[in-house]
């Protein structure tokens, strides 16, 4: 690692606080902790309507298996009319983020 020695003062505003990269990205996934997202929550996150959603997330067997509860996964997949989805916030965003490229690529 290189050194710069510098004497030099910044003034941060009050309303704002210095943390390291790490804690923030911890503060960023407890944000989700204990939250379920409803099939609204979902098509606001990810900026698709239900329809492609179902269709290239949660119906393909590749991803299906691994989000089922009954799969041991964290989506509920409504079983009759009138029942809802949901989602555990938490593992769906880090779902999302490990699967995007597999998400738009068809395999």
């Amino acid at each position: 690692m290189q050194n710069l020695n510098v004497n030099l003062t910044i003034e941060i505003p009050e309303e704002y606080v210095l943390i390291k990269k790490i804690e923030l990205e911890q503060l960023k996934s407890e944000a989700n902790s204990g939250v379920w997202w409803s099939m609204k929550d979902i098509e606001k996150r990810i900026n698709k309507k239900r329809n492609w959603i179902q269709d290239n997330i949660l119906y393909p067997t590749r991803f299906k298996k691994i989000l089922d509860v009954k799969q041991g996964g964290f989506v509920y997949y409504p079983e009759s009319q009138g029942e809802r989805w949901v989602f555990q916030a938490s593992k769906m965003t880090e779902f999302l983020e490990k699967y995007f490229t597999d998400i738009f690529t068809k395999q």
